[in-house]
């Protein structure tokens, strides 16, 4: 009967205390580790999709470096030279009543977004008259030789003199090497 509290404390409520303690400490690892398991899933998940994006990339780019060499030489082309030269080689391919290049004038000052990148670049300003089919199928023509090029801005007015006529005023912002 005398020992019944010793017996008490450190025969029951000590090692549940301890038993409680080790419960606790186990719980708290065990949370910490599924935390860190989840959060290194995640980054497993990201990395693979980054993994699977590059793959894709890298895929597409693959396709295209058959025409690496052309697109370099095509950015290599002094612009100027290279809009004037595809401009007369459009024009023989289309009807002369219907398409005709009015002005040609390189811009001394860049507008739009340009002169803000840090890419070089230059603006050319291209008069045109002619039918709105016509001018519609050179712009495509011009384009598809020369997609260094960028439309900014585009002007048409009908034309004074010929009334099937339209006056077309095109700045292009060409990106250079």
């Amino acid at each position: 009967m005398f020992y019944r509290q010793s017996i008490t404390l450190f025969g029951i409520v000590l090692p549940l205390v301890a038993a409680g303690i080790v419960v606790g400490i186990a719980f708290y690892i065990a949370g910490g580790m599924k935390s860190d398991f989840a959060d290194k899933q995640k980054k497993y998940s990201t990395a693979e999709q980054g993994r699977i994006g590059a793959i894709g990339v890298e895929t597409m780019l693959g396709k295209k470096r058959q025409y690496m060499e052309l697109w370099k030489t095509k950015l290599g082309e002094e612009t100027k030279s290279a809009i004037s030269g595809n401009l007369r080689k459009i024009q023989e391919t289309l009807p002369g009543k219907e398409f005709q290049p009015t002005a040609f004038e390189p811009m001394a000052s860049s507008t739009g977004f340009g002169p803000v990148s840090a890419q070089k670049s230059s603006q050319i300003r291209l008069g045109l008259r002619g039918t709105f089919r016509t001018v519609q199928r050179a712009f495509l023509e011009l384009e598809t030789r020369m997609p260094q090029l960028q439309l900014t801005e585009l002007k048409m007015d009908p034309s004074p003199n010929q009334t099937s006529l339209l006056n077309f005023e095109v700045i292009y912002t060409a990106w250079e090497n």
